[in-house]
Parts: C-alpha cells; sequence; structure tokens
C-alpha cells in the first residue's frame, strides 16, 4: 500500500538564516516533515521561541505561528517522499517518540561547523533541522546519498524518489490549501 510524507524546505528570514544563508549560498536553510499534504503539522528541530534562537529542540512546527508567523512571505519547496504503509507508520512511531522525549533532545550547534567543514559529527541526542530529516528519511527505509551528520536541506532537495509538489510562498501554499479545505467540506 502507497502513502506519503513530505519534505518542507524554507528560508524563513530570520537573522540566523540570513547569516547561514550567506554561508552557503543556497536558497533554504530550513528542512521540516510533515505527515499530510495540507501541512497540519511539521517536525523539526528548530528554535523554541520565535524571537531567540536558544534554546532550540525538536518542536512541532505551525504555519501562523513562531517562526512560521513573523514573515508575511517564507520561500519554500514542498516535496512529496512515497512510502510504503509500513514505513509511514514507522515515521509516526518516530514522531511520537519525539514528542514524548522532547526534553531528552537538543539542537546541534556544533554540527553548523562540522558541516560546513564537510567533517561527519554525530552529537547523542542533538540535531539540526536536516539531520533530523535525514535521521528520520534513514530510520523508515529511505536511503540518502549522505552520512546523516552531513545532510543540509539541499541535499535533501535532491533525494532520489523526491517530487516537487510546489514552489513558493509557504503562507499562500497553506492558507489556499486549507481555504479548498474547507470550500470542500461546507
Amino acid at each position: 500500500m502507497q502513502s506519503s510524507i513530505y519534505l518542507l524546505v524554507t528560508q524563513t528570514g530570520t537573522t540566523i538564516s540570513k547569516i547561514i544563508k550567506l554561508f552557503t549560498r543556497k536558497p533554504y536553510n530550513h528542512a521540516s516533515l510533515s505527515s499530510d499534504l495540507f501541512l497540519s503539522e511539521m517536525y523539526s528541530f528548530c528554535r523554541t521561541y520565535k524571537r531567540f534562537p536558544i534554546p532550540a529542540t525538536f518542536n512541532v512546527e505551525v504555519v501562523g505561528k513562531g517562526v512560521l508567523g513573523m514573515f508575511n512571505y517564507i520561500p519554500c519547496e514542498i516535496y512529496e517522499i512515497p512510502v510504503t504503509f509500513e514505513q509511514k507508520k514507522k515515521f509516526e512511531l518516530l514522531i511520537e517518540h519525539f514528542k514524548t522525549n522532547r526534553k531528552k533532545y537538543s539542537y546541534n550547534y556544533l554540527g553548523l561547523g562540522s558541516i560546513l567543514l564537510k567533517i561527519k559529527y554525530k552529537n547523542k541526542n542533538k540535531f539540526l533541522c536536516s539531520q533530523f530529516t535525514a535521521y528520520i528519511l534513514q530510520q523508515i527505509g529511505i536511503e540518502l546519498k549522505k552520512p546523516v551528520s552531513l545532510c543540509t536541506p539541499e541535499d535533501l532537495r535532491h533525494m532520489p524518489n523526491c517530487h516537487l509538489l510546489y514552489k513558493g510562498d509557504l503562507i499562500q501554499y497553506y492558507y489556499e490549501l486549507n481555504k479548498q479545505l474547507k470550500f470542500k467540506g461546507a
């Protein structure tokens, strides 16, 4: 049985994201995963409070809230990743594990430098957004071209079997899709 999960890469516009973009010169520097096309919840490692980059850990992201509510325009790409029913179930169990054990995890600050220097570096229970995304994908059986510790949002965009569904403004996508959903349900 076929199902899907969704990869979202964004450029949020925070000061930190602008600094990262300066070094990477890539269009997107944040990665999240969602279990549904409507992006009702997205999962990633990111700041806990929208105004402060520290502390950062596993968080549930929602369009219009937190950092995703700070800007009127958020460039993004949304990719569909086909998975089996078993892979989708494992994905859901892993996300539930991170939700339940959120306090055991934190942001991999040293990982930012190690990725830029291309040094494999895994810090136990610490992830960057792209490392978390790669870890989840690897755990459910999706092959990656690089080790998890070196995966960037740019690498995730170019995974095999990763199909681009949308490129543009995240806010517009979210509200248009959800408006259509409500219209159909009315």
